[in-house]
Formats: structure tokens, sequence, C-alpha cells
């Protein structure tokens, strides 16, 4: 198949006759085939429907005498391309799809909303109205109505109430266009508005106008104001930062942003509570900082006069047993139990599998069971890897034994039971075939020596 350069294959409509019995349109794909090589000198000539034409390198044409419909020719093959679609093509289609099931506003529900407000209206009586609609459309219909009847101007309580219900409704978009009217009128607002703002930004993922939002309230202007940044506005930030993703580098690189936010709450007078506490360890711990989030929780007590809590020693014996630091995860583990907290699920998960793979297996058996007597649900990754350890370092009987044990003891279900059967076959199976073939040849070697000596 030879190829064109591009723009410069010129072509005419083609015309065949409707209804004659002996001529045959055929398809462009066999039509195609029939072309030969261009590069020679000569042209070549293509029977077609009982006629002989003639056919250039870059202009053709079929000449019959009726003309009633025609017939394009297309040269080329497409193919359908079996890559992935990118990330901006998939956000465009997410757009189109969101814009296209957007819902539409209910005129009749909006007009008896109407019918519910008296002819001078306060705006205590329009959030009451917009507080009693189910339909975010309505509420953000009846918002901007009232914006443009007279003598009639928005306060703190429409902009909160109308924004929770954008917000709630996750219509981020029509949400912004009422945060930046809001933020366009000076001297309005206040904390719990300016909190539920960055709140669903937040959730809409829109870091850059969370903060954004968050400087706003730091500004200049808003100093005589009452709606200063305050720890619950840290917070919610906070928790913005550190949900991002599982990825160690990615919050390494926001733990930096977390570090300046906590330094300059504690600049500002705001005495950190252990919510912001414990978010500092938690993203000390998950950017692999763990001595940083050891310093935190020293200073717990001591500088900030806030006492750890379950979910502080959780973090940090999950930090300790990630790095194979096992006794200091121990010796936490020991004192959480003193202070009456109860390890979690996940403390126990990783101190057992750190202990098992540093080869402590009673140890990380005792903590199993304790585990379980503590209500709290082990893994699947925990019994193999107790599994595994047990089958390497001793034999393949403890290994069954320690299976059958989990089985009657209602700690595994079926499925659960049949895969680690499965690991325990298919990992140690030829290892007690060869034992057996090793015991099975010993002992016929004695039965056989004595016979052969005698001989």
């Amino acid at each position: 198949m030879f190829s064109f350069p591009r723009n410069c294959f010129k072509y005419c409509a083609s015309f065949f006759r409707r209804n004659v019995p002996n001529e045959t349109i055929l398809s462009t794909l066999s039509f195609c085939h029939k072309f030969q090589d261009p590069n020679e000198k000569n042209l070549h000539k293509i029977c077609f429907s009982n006629h002989t034409h003639k056919f250039d390198r870059f202009l053709f044409q079929i000449n019959t005498s009726y003309t009633q419909f025609p017939v394009p020719f297309a040269p080329f093959s497409f193919s359908y391309s079996t890559k992935a679609p990118s990330r901006s093509y998939r956000r465009r289609a997410r757009n189109r799809l969101l814009k296209s099931s957007k819902p539409t506003l209910d005129q009749a529900q909006f007009q008896l909303a109407l019918s519910q407000l008296p002819p001078r209206f306060t705006t205590e009586e329009l959030c009451s109205v917009i507080s009693q609609q189910d339909h975010p459309l309505v509420c953000l219909e009846l918002f901007h109505w009232a914006s443009q009847q007279p003598r009639f101007r928005h306060d703190v309580s429409t902009y909160h109430v109308t924004i929770k219900k954008l917000g709630a409704a996750k219509m981020f978009q029509e949400m912004d266009d009422i945060v930046n009217q809001l933020l366009a009128v000076p001297l309005i607002g206040s904390e719990a508005l300016y909190n539920t703002v960055i709140y669903y930004f937040t959730q809409a993922r829109k870091l850059t106008r969370a903060v954004n939002v968050f400087k706003h309230m730091k500004s200049g202007r808003n100093l005589v104001s009452c709606y200063r940044p305050s720890i619950r506005t840290y917070n919610i930030l906070f928790a913005a930062f550190l949900g991002r993703g599982s990825n160690s580098y990615i919050n390494h690189v926001y733990m930096e942003t977390i570090r300046c936010l906590f330094r300059q709450m504690v600049n500002d007078g705001i005495k950190p509570d252990i919510f912001s506490l414990n978010s500092m360890i938690k993203g000390y711990v998950l950017s692999l900082h763990v001595n940083d989030a050891l310093r935190i929780f020293h200073q717990m007590g001591v500088v900030y006069d806030c006492q750890p809590n379950a979910l502080t020693y959780d973090c940090l014996v999950y930090g300790l047993c990630a790095q194979g630091r096992t006794n200091n995860a121990k010796e936490l583990c020991y004192e959480m139990k003193t202070k009456g907290y109860v390890p979690g699920s996940k403390s126990y998960n990783s101190l057992v599998n750190s202990l098992a793979l540093g080869g402590e297996i009673e140890e990380a058996v005792n903590y199993l069971w304790e585990m379980t007597d503590k209500q709290r649900s082990a893994d699947f990754i925990t019994y193999r890897t107790v599994l595994d350890e047990i089958c390497r370092r001793g034999t393949i009987q403890e290994g069954k034994s320690f299976l059958q044990l989990l089985q009657e003891k209602d700690l595994v279900d079926g499925h659960a039971y049949r895969k680690l059967l499965y690991v325990l076959e298919d990992d140690y199976g030829d290892s007690v075939s060869r034992n057996m073939g090793t015991q099975w040849a010993d002992l016929t070697q004695a039965l056989y020596i004595p016979i052969l000596l005698s001989l």
C-alpha cells in the first residue's frame, strides 16, 4: 500500500448508474487494493464495471453516462487506537458529562418558595425559606432573585446557608461564584462562614482556593473584624493536606506546608489541641520522619499541656514498626496499655508483622492472640507473614498446626483459610516432598545394605 503526501491528494466525486444489472459497485477497500505501484512511469488501467478507465496518481475520475448518486473515495484505512485516553481527555469528558447531566430548575417549586416570602422580607426570613428547600438549584435561584430586589442586601446568614446547601450538593462551581461575591463585599463574614467555605473547598480538592480564603481571613483589612483564623480553621487545613494520598513522597512535600501552618498558628497565639498535635505526628510518620514525630510526642505534655491519646500511640507504633524499631514500638505499646488505652488494629498488625519478620515468632504469636482477645481484627497479610515465618524457621507441621488453630478459633473464614492453605502448599509443598523422599531413601538403604553385605 503506497502513501500520498499530506493535503496533495485531489479527487473528484464518482458517479454510477442506479439499478443497472450488469454493473457492480465495488467497495472502497476493494477498489484501493487494485492500485499498483505509483512509481511506474506509465498510467495504469483499471477494469471497473465493464469499462476501462485510466488512473492518475493524484487525480482520477470515473466517467459514466448517468449521474444519480456519488460514491466517495477514501484510499486510507484508519484503525482505532488501543492506547488509554489521556488524563486531560478524561477530565474534559467528565466535565462534559457533568454539564449534560446537570439538573434543571423546578419552576413550580421555585414559585412556591417565592410565595412564602412577604413583600418586604428580611434576611432572617430569606434564610429560613432557603434552609427549608431540598433542591440546591431552588436555593441558588432564591439567592440570585433576592440580590436583584431593591433595598435588600445579603448578610452573613444568607451567604452561609446558601454555601452550605451548594457545598452539600457538590455544586462547587456555583458555590465558587457565591464565594467570589462574598469576598468582593467588604466587612461581611464570620469565622464559621469562612470555615465552611474552606471545608467545602477541601472536599472539592481545591486546595488553592481554600488557601486563598485562609489568606483573606488573615489579611490586613480583617484585623478589625472578628473572623480571624481559629484552631478549627487550621485543623481543617491539616486534615486536607494529610488526606492527599498514601505516597510517602507526596506526604513529604505536603509536610513542609503543614509545618509552616503549625508554626504560624503557634506564632499567632493559638494553642494547639490534640487534633493539631496528632496531625503533626501523623504527617511526620507518613513522611518517614519518625524522630520528629517523637519530638512532638515528648513536647505534648511539657510545652503544649496536652496529653496524648490512643491515636497518638497508634501512629507512633506504626511508624516505629515501619522502620524496624521493634523494641521502641513495644515500649510505647506497653506505656499505652498502662494508661488504659487499647492499641488499635493498625498498631497490632504492624507490631506482629515486625516481630515475625525480625525472627521473634513466639512473641509475634503472643501479640496475635492478645490482639484477638482485645477484639481487634488481624488482616490477611498478618496471618500470611506469621505463617511464612513459622514454616521458614520451623517445620511445615508447625505451620499446619497454626493454620488449624486459626480455623478452630474462627479467626479466618473459609476463603481466607483456603488461600493460606494454597500458600502453604505452593511455597513449601516441594520441600515436604523432598523430605519425604529423603526419609524413604534412608529407610531403603537401612533395609537393603545388610542384605547386600550378607551376599
